[in-house]
């Protein structure tokens, strides 16, 4: 098997890949059907309602991440799954069934919105860990990477099947059929095999575990930068559901077929990042800044295009430069964590990365209402490209990194940095070690001949 599915090759982790990926698909209905429901039936048009749904839809994760993180360490992770999975498919039902009924209110909306970002918050950190639990240790960021891919492959069908449906049947049957696909992440889950989940250890109950979370993030310069680049970057630069839809309907005067193919293509971007990072070994915080650079720079320039069919190309670069982003920052953080730690180090990450999304999303929002569509993907790349310099410069001053780069015959770049400088002090006193014990060795014989 190539490098790229490794990790299919593990029974439990092709169910969680199937089941995952059928969930995924309906839940990207759903965020394309519940913003064209806000902006085209419940409002006139209103960028700042559809920007209020997804901030409440994320709220819960900003306030209630460091407590899930601590059940996601705490509890077996298989069954709180089961009960987060289910408890999404309850509400997506519940909002289907008012939708059909021609009964749904604008704080409808609102109120389901919060509801699934309770069991958003919940859900999202005993995700993340229970990866670990599904492949060796060695296999990690392969195993993170395809779960991006299953994201994306579900966001490349997903809004553009939405749009069709919801052109031909309204968005309630949206809702109701993504309630029905939660089933088939609880039945990956219920089938998979214990005997062969890897042993990962949980946090006895104790006080003042929230805050060793936190602590020991704090102390870790990398967490921190990756957590700041990704945050204002998930603020400002990821309301991809909001965008599209303010520059299809407002800067386009499209429909809803031509906003779920938006998402479509972004997706292929975003699907192209997944599977090359399911290939990357070693994710370094490098890869984190840089990415959040490009992205920026992409949809800066998205900004200006002047037709819809090249905003739509370049949805390719902006989809694979923020996978890329997000996946190396998640890659990174898991892998570079204490397994007793992760769920809650886990957590504070998803609160960082989802959570600062009730923030940006208003802002964006009203930006688009009150200046235009375009000034709203301007701004979101313009605060991307502003944090990932500050933090190119604090990371080479700081952890003094060393960039060299030669145009001459190959040309390339090499960064060295503390880590490239800890492999070379190994190698350094490896070879030591050999010379002296060789040198060793030879007096010994000298003296034996003696």
């Amino acid at each position: 098997m190539s490098r790229t599915f490794y990790s299919l090759r593990y029974f439990n982790y092709r169910l969680w890949f199937v089941g995952a990926l059928v969930a995924n698909i309906g839940t990207w209905m759903q965020r394309v059907a519940q913003d064209w429901l806000v902006l085209t039936q419940l409002t006139d048009d209103s960028g700042f309602a559809v920007g209020v749904v997804t901030g409440l839809q994320f709220l819960p994760i900003l306030l209630l991440s460091p407590y899930a993180g601590l059940l996601a360490d705490r509890l077996p992770r298989r069954k709180l799954l089961v009960f987060t999975q289910g408890g999404m498919g309850i509400l997506a039902a519940g909002l289907g069934a008012l939708v059909l009924s021609d009964r749904a209110e604008l704080w409808h909306v609102y109120v389901f919105a919060l509801l699934l970002g309770v069991f958003s918050a919940l859900d999202a950190p005993v995700r993340q860990t229970f990866v670990a639990e599904l492949v060796p240790t060695k296999d990690m960021p392969n195993a993170v990477g395809l779960n991006s891919t299953s994201f994306n492959a579900a966001r490349l069908v997903g809004p553009g099947l939405a749009g069709l449906l919801m052109a031909a049947v309204g968005p309630g049957w949206v809702f109701i059929i993504n309630a029905v696909t939660f089933a088939a992440t609880i039945a990956a889950l219920m089938l998979m095999r214990s005997s062969e989940l890897q042993a990962m250890p949980h946090t006895s109950r104790g006080r003042g575990q929230v805050r060793a979370g936190v602590a020991y993030v704090r102390r870790r310069s990398d967490i921190v930068v990756i957590l700041v680049v990704v945050g204002v970057v998930g603020a400002f630069g990821l309301n991809f559901q909001m965008t599209s839809a303010v520059m299809a309907r407002e800067a386009f005067g499209l429909g809803a077929g031509e906003y779920g193919v938006l998402g479509s293509i972004l997706a292929v971007g975003s699907l192209a990042g997944a599977l090359m990072a399911a290939r990357r070994r070693e994710p370094r915080v490098r890869i984190v800044v840089a990415a959040a650079l490009a992205f920026g720079a992409a949809m800066i320039l998205q900004s200006v295009m002047p037709v819809y069919e090249l905003y739509a190309l370049l949805c390719i670069p902006v989809g694979f430069f923020s996978l890329t982003m997000l996946t190396a920052a998640n890659t990174t953080v898991q892998m570079s964590t204490e397994p007793a730690m992760r769920g809650r180090v886990m957590a504070l990450y998803m609160m960082v990365v989802m959570g600062t999304t009730p923030i940006g999303a208003p802002i964006i929002g009203w930006i688009a209402e009150a200046f235009s569509a375009r000034w709203a993907v301007a701004a979101g790349g313009l605060a991307s490209v502003v944090i990932a310099v500050i933090a190119a410069v604090w990371v080479k001053r700081t952890w003094h990194i060393e960039v060299r780069y030669s145009l001459r015959h190959r040309p390339h770049v090499t960064v060295t940095g503390p880590r490239e400088r800890s492999a070379r002090e190994a190698e350094r006193t490896a070879r030591e070690r050999v010379r002296d014990e060789l040198a060793a060795d030879d007096a010994r014989q000298v003296s034996e001949t003696a």
